[in-house]
């Protein structure tokens, strides 16, 4: 009988993750029932989401129990099956959680097509629940027009680097908020970005208006605070704003100040709108489609950030949150 590693939490963090909120254990793997797999997870995919899962507030899933292993995406390969249509050796994709087997029904897993030859790592770098909130971001919550300026926050992150070349694709001008000046040559010199600002290296005011001067069409914001707030200063008449995520608040211990700048929604009758990929979910295969057929002709393109062991996964989410990763961050479980 194989040996379950997991992660369990063990408290509710306060501000920054600390070592004593999860926890590690080792058990015997489960033995699947009717309609249920054992998988072998392979990739553990570390979001931002991880953080807000551990909190006891409301939210679009219930918070993780104290307890219980640390909820998470993933991706492995069936080795038990009590499913009438997903056999031993098939690739899955889902919420796995932090654990090296996890048993789970076959229906709330997505099920690799080994007909269409993309590898695990395409998989956790795009066709997912990455890809998906940055197909569906760009092109119905808040679509670019040819010529328009388009800005993401993060983009040098999992879903800010897919956004940028989609919108690039569609015509706009693409302008990407990073961290380090190799995340701006990243985004400029491989992905094909107009223009990128190193958020470290000058305020932020001034660099949109260096890289803006025309303002801002659309705003793709992945972080919240601050850097929304400068882009709300700048927004032009009818303005599309999608707000994917605010990873700049979740370790916060008391309410953000602000957005100073939100009467400009108003004055420049611009919408803001958040959104959950969940909402989508019924509509991945779209997604995922065309995601594909972009990459297979070169088009798109992304960077894996992965880290060696299921015992470094905490670590590998601090990084998410100190901004130390390029691209997706995920941890490399087996």
């Amino acid at each position: 009988m194989a040996t379950n590693r997991m992660w369990r939490l063990a408290r509710r963090p306060v501000g920054d993750i600390a070592d004593e909120d999860l926890t590690w254990h080792e058990e015997p793997a489960a033995t699947p029932g009717d309609g249920e797999l054992l998988v072998e997870v392979r990739y553990l995919s570390l979001d931002p989401t991880n953080r807000t899962w551990m909190s006891d507030l409301p939210g679009y899933l219930p918070p993780v129990a104290v307890g219980d292993v640390m909820r998470g995406l993933g991706l492995g390969v069936v080795v038990e099956s009590r499913h009438p249509r997903i056999p031993v050796g098939a690739k899955v994709s889902g919420l796995l959680g932090w654990q090296t087997h996890a048993r789970v029904k076959g229906d709330s897993m997505f099920v690799h097509d080994p007909a269409l030859d993309f590898s695990d790592e395409d998989y956790l770098g795009v066709l997912n629940h990455i890809g998906a909130t940055a197909y569906f971001g760009v092109t119905e919550v808040a679509p670019p027009r040819a010529g328009d300026t388009f800005v993401v926050s993060a983009a040098a992150g999992a879903v800010g680097s897919l956004a940028g070349q989609i919108a690039k694709m569609r015509g706009a001008r693409v302008v990407g908020i990073a961290s380090t000046p190799d995340k701006c040559r990243y985004l400029t010199d491989e992905l094909g970005f107009d223009a990128a600002i190193d958020r470290l290296a000058e305020d932020i005011g001034p660099g949109l208006d260096r890289t803006c001067p025309k303002g801002i069409d659309v705003y793709f914001d992945n972080v919240g605070g601050p850097i929304l707030d400068a882009c709300l200063a700048r927004i032009n008449l009818h303005a599309r704003i999608a707000l994917c995520g605010i990873i700049s608040q979740y370790n916060a211990t008391r309410p953000a100040p602000g957005p100073y700048h939100f009467p400009n929604l108003l004055i420049r009758r611009a919408k803001l709108e958040g959104f959950i990929i969940l909402d989508y979910a019924m509509r991945f295969g779209e997604a995922f489609a065309e995601l594909g057929a972009w990459m297979k002709a070169g088009k798109l393109r992304y960077r894996l950030d992965s880290i060696q062991g299921l015992e470094n996964a905490v670590v590998g989410l601090r990084r998410l949150f100190s901004g130390e990763n390029m691209g997706k961050m995920a941890v490399k479980v087996s």
